[in-house]
């Protein structure tokens, strides 16, 4: 089978590793184990005892029953048997393609948004047909353009809310709108929501597995709760044929999540108002600091992000974003990603739920490269 690179994850591990301000990370800044006991008020002696006296075989072969029970208190209408953990959102989406798309299906998807969500259907012989998202409509699906794309031999449409890279929030009327689109041909309905809950605002963030008896929606313990290192997400769906399916497949390359990493995110989630206070504090407070920092430099703009923990940003210069990016960053130690890994040129993606110190220090040497450029 071949697939097209990887751009984004081929950017980052060319580059992370050495990056003097990392403001390409998407992660809110991540934590400790020790920080998360700090969090959460639990006893950390008391789980390190319990967990020791474990016998390390394959566990719960369908999930940790604390976990499951976890993630469905991020949704409405799910019970641990709508759950399927996987390894991370990216393991996720890559067993729902797998999974229910054959060779001929119609695959809709948006773009610019995380790669996998079309490569790898195209890669296993879909029907794919790019719907691609305008800064002019504020990075949301034009919905008359949709609606020319789904046939009656639609398998799937993909999306993904809060939107990566250009921080686009649809709105509850909005994603019910698509639902009705899928709905009427029978489609699965895909959204990738890793960055659901990091909004600007308070209000409960609605997702597709609540609002659609076919809506998948794929998220993990990564961005939102800062712990990428567990590398542990979730299949989340009321659509039981869909579970069967990924659990059957789940057999030939998983088997199991890692003992370890379901006890430590169950306990995460058992306490999931607080790092979301957490991370939503963060985000709001450097996006602040990133707004106000665009509309300082006057050969950059961007439209403002509404939630998640990026935004695409596009520069009045010459360059492609590869030889700008990879220049800034051996210039000035700043690490962004090339908005060419989107599909979008002359623009870079900033992850700004680092550290504030390290946002804030990295914006300033952006600032202080894009000088260079004007002597």
């Amino acid at each position: 089978m071949k697939i097209k690179p990887f751009a984004v994850e081929e950017w980052m591990n060319a580059w992370e590793e050495g990056a003097r301000f990392n403001i390409a990370e998407t992660c809110v800044d991540s934590v400790s184990l020790d920080e998360l006991f700090a969090l959460t008020g639990e006893d950390r002696d008391a789980f390190w005892n319990q967990f020791s006296a474990r016998r390390l075989t394959y566990g719960a072969i369908e999930g940790a029953p604390a976990f499951k029970q976890g993630v469905c208190g991020l949704y409405k209408t799910l019970s641990p048997q709508n759950i399927v953990p996987t390894h991370g959102a990216s393991g996720a989406n890559h067993h729902v393609f797998y999974s229910l798309i054959e060779p001929g299906d119609r695959v809709v998807s948006i773009m610019p948004t995380y790669q996998q969500l079309y490569s790898i259907p195209e890669s296993f012989g879909a029907d794919l047909q790019l719907l691609h998202l305008r800064q002019e409509n504020d990075y949301l699906p034009d919905l008359d353009e949709l609606r020319r794309l789904v046939t009656p031999n639609t398998k799937m449409i993909c999306i993904n809310n809060p939107n990566n890279p250009t921080g686009a929030l649809m709105s509850a009327g909005l994603l019910r709108e698509i639902v009705q689109i899928a709905r009427s041909v029978g489609a699965y309905l895909l959204c990738d929501e890793v960055y659901r809950h990091l909004t600007q605002t308070d209000e409960w963030c609605e997702s597709i597995a609540d609002l659609y008896e076919k809506g998948i929606s794929v998220s993990s313990m990564s961005k939102v709760f800062s712990l990428a290192g567990l590398r542990l997400g979730w299949i989340a769906t009321r659509d039981m044929e869909a579970v069967r399916a990924c659990l059957s497949h789940r057999d030939y390359d998983l088997v199991s999540c890692g003992m370890f990493d379901e006890a430590v995110a169950a306990l995460a989630l058992a306490h999931s108002d607080k790092l979301l206070a957490r991370s939503r504090a963060m985000v709001r407070e450097n996006l602040a600091i990133l707004d106000a920092w665009v509309k300082s430099e006057p050969r950059l703009t961007y439209t403002k992000p509404q939630a998640g923990t990026t935004a695409l940003v596009y520069y009045d210069y010459e360059q492609p974003s590869y030889e700008f990016c990879e220049r800034m960053y051996r210039e000035t130690g700043a690490f962004v990603t090339p908005g060419d890994c989107f599909g979008q040129p002359r623009s870079v993606r900033i992850g700004y739920a680092s550290d504030t110190g390290v946002l804030k220090d990295g914006l300033a040497a952006f600032s202080a490269f894009l000088r260079t450029l004007e002597q």
